[in-house]
This record gives structure tokens, sequence and C-alpha cells, in this order.
């Protein structure tokens, strides 16, 4: 059984059973969708360049985390999934820079991605630095 000691809100310790239960893939992936939706008003010659460049890094932050989670058995292999996904974020945060500068996003929405982002980010940073496999230790 894996565990992680969050340290956010509170410092408990919690039992992993699912990449369901990592409240960083559940984050990282309703971002993902949220910026889907909100490309959807970005315009059409953006379709292959911009538009595809965040949606792909956005979803790539969750995927890596799921990717990691089927090889978690192997830490240092599950630890550096997380730490693409930390890459992802920063990419993410790059086409968020170039939709705000091509005047596709408002401030309002820039900044809520950015927070979030930054939030992703730091969960990324703890569950890296917490992980431990119990269940392989116990066999």
């Amino acid at each position: 059984m894996e565990s992680i000691n969050h340290n956010f809100p509170l410092t408990i310790k919690t039992m992993i059973k699912s990449y369901k239960d990592l409240t960083v893939y559940n984050r990282s992936f309703k971002a993902a969708m949220d910026i889907y939706w909100m490309t959807r008003n970005f315009p059409k010659e953006e379709i292959y360049s911009l538009t595809s460049q965040i949606v792909r890094s956005s979803r790539s932050i969750s995927s890596n985390i799921l990717e990691g989670w089927a090889k978690r058995t192997y830490d240092l292999v599950f630890k550096q999934h997380l730490i693409n996904s930390l890459g992802s974020c920063s990419e993410t945060e790059t086409w968020l820079n170039f939709a705000l500068e091509c005047q596709y996003i408002n401030n309002e929405t820039y900044n809520r991605f950015i927070i979030e982002l930054d939030q992703i980010g730091k969960m990324l940073n703890k569950l890296h630095q917490n992980w431990t496999n119990n269940e392989k230790r116990n066999t």
C-alpha cells in the first residue's frame, strides 16, 4: 500500500489505493479540461500551433502522473514522471503567456490558470519529496 504525507492542509498520512486518490491528478485533469474548453474560443488559425500546444502540454501533466502511477513499484520511475509533469506545468504556463500576449485570454483567466498551475506544481513537488512505496517494502 502506498502512502504519502501531503503536509497540506494538515499533516495526515493517507493511504492511496488508486491514482484517483491523488488530488494532484484530479486537479491537473480538471485544469486540462478547463484549458481545452477555453481554447475553443481561440482563432482557427491557431488550431495547429498555440491551441494544439497548450492542450497537449496541459494534458501531459495528468497523463504523466497516471503513467508514473502505473510504474510506481519503481520509486525513481514514478518520481521521474512527477518531474515530467512539473515540466509540463511550466510549458503550459509558457503557452498561457502567449495566449495572454495575443489577447486570446484576459488577465482574469490568465491569473486563474497560473494560480492553479502553481498549486499543482507545489503538490507535485510535495508528492515527489514524500513518496514512499510501502507495498514493495512489505513483501
